[in-house]
């Protein structure tokens, strides 16, 4: 299976003031689940339209396996059907007056392979997608679930180099999407297809992909693991982008029982720059133990129980604080608790919404050691 390597692609569309995408370099790994994630209008479906070569680059380059298939300096440009792509759309389109059969048989007719080599591909690609049932059914007989498995199990059959799905889940209720999620991985287990997958949906990305790509406003935020990006945010989008309940965001000046965080927080560590702080949920206890950070008495707000965890709402002066825990609270509404942060889970950021990393906040009094400078960080 081919890398995939865009180097400071950019697409513009007439009429629009800002681009779509701006200056994007990313490689993708062979075998990689990649995920492209950020909010609506981020540039990510138009990226994925450029690699499958349904979009022109405005600037910049792709190649595929060291084969450059888009270059604007180079005037380059090959088509889709030479690419070796699969592409699954958010609509899966299949052909309504076509079996199931029929439906995943197609792409090898077109290619005109023998009738019995064509049999053995669809048969075991519907016997590893769990659809051989319902081979002689028509689409319309199908749950959603179903037309989805159908609809990959159609590209899986041409047995592209590379798989792009756009947000081929959105259409599935919840138990339906859960279940895709774990068919879609252990499908990429075990046919090892370099995957590129489009969505807004957070836990999708931090369930199927072995790597995220954030990205906002058509620029490329951060790309990581996702325990990296959830661990590690590099910027304060990717921050309160990621997690839900989102994190708790603190601004370190103009509420007094901040300042007194601040204060405290001052006194173990040099905040160096730091304009604001940014909590977890989960990093957020109602205990002491011997490292954590006092954040005060907060008054509790509501309790949210979500199934095997509960969300607690509790209130920092005219601030919202948010809570996660699986331990069932003690604690009422109205009833004022002490709240303490685990130091580990504080995360840092600056005027210019950057995260700091630890290495640049040393302790009170220290001098700052030789050769350690701020990493080079994405924009905000």
């Amino acid at each position: 299976m081919p890398d995939i390597t865009l180097t400071n692609v950019a697409k513009n569309y007439a009429g629009h003031g800002s681009a779509a995408v701006e200056d994007l370099s990313l490689t993708i790994a062979d075998g990689e689940f990649m995920c492209l994630l950020g909010p609506s209008g981020c540039g990510k479906t138009t990226t994925l339209r450029m690699i499958a070569g349904l979009e022109h680059l405005s600037g910049g380059e792709i190649a595929i396996g060291g084969r450059v298939v888009d270059s604007v300096s180079a005037a380059a440009f090959v088509p889709p059907e030479q690419r070796r792509l699969g592409l699954v759309f958010q609509s899966y389109a299949l052909w309504p007056h076509m079996t199931v059969e029929r439906n995943i048989d197609f792409g090898l007719r077109l290619r005109k392979l023998p009738e019995a080599e064509r049999r053995t591909k669809v048969n075991d690609v519907m016997e590893k997608l769990r659809i051989r049932d319902y081979a002689a059914r028509y689409p319309a007989q199908l749950s959603g679930g179903q037309q989805q498995r159908v609809a990959l199990a159609r590209m899986l059959a041409v047995n592209p180099d590379i798989l792009l799905l756009d947000e081929p889940l959105s259409n599935l209720d919840a138990a339906l999407r859960l279940e895709m999620r774990a068919e879609l991985r252990r499908l990429h287990e075990e046919f090892r297809t370099t995957i590129v997958f489009v969505t807004h949906d957070q836990w999708e990305a931090m369930t199927l992909a072995t790597t995220i790509a954030v990205m906002n406003g058509g620029r490329l935020q951060q790309v990581g693991a996702p325990d990296d990006i959830y661990s590690r945010p590099v910027n304060q989008f990717v921050a309160e982008f990621i997690g839900n309940p989102p994190i708790n965001m603190i601004a370190l000046d103009g509420i007094p029982v901040v300042d007194g965080l601040a204060t405290r927080l001052g006194s173990k560590l040099e905040l160096a720059d730091a304009v604001s702080v940014g909590i977890r949920p989960e990093e957020i206890v109602l205990s002491a133990s011997d490292n954590a950070v006092p954040l005060g008495q907060l008054r509790l707000e509501s309790i949210m129980p979500t199934g095997g965890s509960w969300i607690i709402e509790l209130s920092l002066g005219a601030e919202r604080l948010f809570h996660a825990t699986h331990s069932r609270p003690i604690a009422k509404p109205g009833d004022m608790v002490a709240c303490f942060a685990r130091p580990e889970g504080l995360h840092r950021f600056d005027a210019a919404q950057r995260r700091i990393e630890k290495n640049e906040i040393r302790a009170a009094g220290a001098a700052q050691p030789a050769g350690v400078s701020r990493p080079a960080l994405l924009p905000a």
